[in-house]
C-alpha cells in the first residue's frame, strides 16, 4: 500500500476476523509492522511510495498457523522505543522522532529493518488516551 492509498483499516479488519484461529499466541498484544523501502524519505512528503504493512501477533511457532495467514520473522537489532500516548491518527510523534530526535538528539541513525508498534491492553484506535509502544530500528552513528 501507500500512504495516499492507505488500506490499514482493511488489513486490520481481515486480521481481527482470523485472530481467534491463532491458537499458540504468546501474548494478547497486537503488532503493527511497516517495512519501508531502502532510502525511504521519512519526511513523509512522498505519499505514493509503496510500503509493506503487517497486522501480527507473536506466536510460539508456526506449526498451528491458519492457512490464510503468512509468517513474518522480525530481525533482531537495536530499537529506540517510544511510549506514546495519543491518537493513532496524530503524526506529531513521528515528526518528532524523524525530524528532531533522530537527526539532532540521538547518537543513532535509522537502520534498514522493519518498524513496529506494540498495541497492548491500553491501545484504543484513534482515542487521544490510547497508549502504544513505537519501535524504530536504529544503529550507532559511528560503528
Amino acid at each position: 500500500m501507500t500512504f495516499a492509498d492507505n488500506k490499514t483499516p482493511q488489513l486490520w479488519q481481515s486480521f481481527i476476523l482470523l485472530r481467534q484461529t491463532i491458537t499458540n499466541s504468546l501474548t494478547s498484544n497486537l503488532y503493527s509492522l511497516t517495512v519501508y523501502p531502502p532510502l525511504f524519505n521519512f519526511s513523509f512528503s512522498d505519499m505514493n511510495t509503496a510500503i509493506e504493512k503487517w497486522a501480527a501477533m507473536e506466536v510460539e511457532d508456526f506449526t498451528a498457523m491458519p492457512e490464510a495467514l503468512e509468517k513474518f520473522l522480525l530481525p533482531g537489532g537495536i530499537y529506540a522505543v517510544f511510549n506514546y500516548k495519543g491518537s493513532s491518527n496524530d503524526p506529531t510523534i513521528f515528526e518528532y522522532i524523524f525530524g528532531d530526535w533522530l537527526p539532532h538528539s540521538s547518537e543513532y541513525v535509522l537502520d534498514d529493518r522493519p518498524h513496529f508498534e506494540i498495541l497492548g491492553d491500553k491501545y484504543r484506535n484513534n482515542d487521544p488516551n490510547s497508549e502504544e509502544l513505537i519501535y524504530i530500528p536504529i544503529q550507532p552513528k559511528h560503528k
